[in-house]
Parts: C-alpha cells; sequence; structure tokens
C-alpha cells in the first residue's frame, strides 16, 4: 500500500485555474490581445554520434523575423509570428494561437563546434545542426594484452 501525502490547498488550486481559465476565455476584448502575450516554441534537441539537433516548431513566421546565434556558448533563436490582420475583430470567435516576438536561449556544451553550426527554416520547423568538436567525439582504443610468461 502507498502512502500519499495529503494537500490541503489541492482543491483550491484546482479551483483557482479553472477561475483563471475561465476568466482568460471568457473576457478577451481583442484577440490580438490575448494572442500578443509571451510564447515559447516547442523545442525538440537530440544527440547522434557526430552533432546534436535541435528543432523548434515555428510555423506562419517569415524566415526574414528569425534571428539564430551563438555567442560565449549560448545559443540564443529569436523571432516574431505576426499577428494576420485578414479577418475583422468582431468576426472573431476564438483565439488561441500566440503571436508577437519569443526568445529561447540554450546553453551549449564545450564538446560543440560552434564555428560549424548550422540552420535551416522548412515548413515551419527550424532545424539547428550542432556538430561536435572531432577531439570530443569517442574515439576506441585498442588494448594490447601481453602474454605474462
Amino acid at each position: 500500500m502507498s502512502l500519499t501525502r495529503w494537500d490541503p490547498f489541492h482543491h483550491l488550486t484546482s479551483f483557482q485555474d479553472q477561475v483563471n481559465r475561465l476568466f482568460d476565455t471568457s473576457f478577451r476584448i481583442r484577440p490580438e490581445e490575448s494572442a500578443l502575450t509571451a510564447w515559447s516554441p516547442a523545442v525538440d534537441i537530440y544527440e547522434t554520434e557526430n552533432e546534436l539537433i535541435l528543432k523548434a516548431d515555428l510555423p506562419d513566421i517569415n524566415e526574414k523575423d528569425l534571428d539564430v546565434r551563438v555567442e560565449n556558448n549560448m545559443l540564443t533563436i529569436r523571432g516574431e509570428r505576426k499577428f494576420e490582420q485578414k479577418v475583422k475583430e468582431e468576426n472573431y470567435l476564438r483565439v488561441e494561437r500566440s503571436y508577437g516576438a519569443f526568445s529561447r536561449s540554450f546553453s551549449l556544451p564545450n564538446t560543440v563546434n560552434t564555428e560549424a553550426i548550422k540552420a535551416e527554416y522548412k515548413n515551419g520547423v527550424l532545424t539547428v545542426e550542432l556538430p561536435k568538436r572531432v577531439e570530443a567525439k569517442p574515439k576506441q582504443v585498442k588494448v594490447n594484452v601481453t602474454p605474462v610468461h
């Protein structure tokens, strides 16, 4: 039998979250107001033998509005998704997509060759290839065993 710690404020926190959601969705006056809140794109980072790869979901962003840079072993991705004014304000029923500027920064390990980083933006996905330094790649050393006489 497992014991669960009792939290006397659990129901209050849950209730507060529900009230916040109610006010958040019910009292939006202008769609661009709610949509222009701070947002952060979803990112996946994985490692292969030769590099680290970062993929960021950035749909509906113009390539000219993206900035990828490396300074002091810190990778920073900045950009902006501009609010679409094709639809009149009063015609919006719901606005859930986020707009406005964003910035994400990632500390890079010393094993990354910052001089050889490549970035590509295709179909709404930013892919940043972070190659490893040659000396950082694992190297197998053959051990010679000398027979004992």
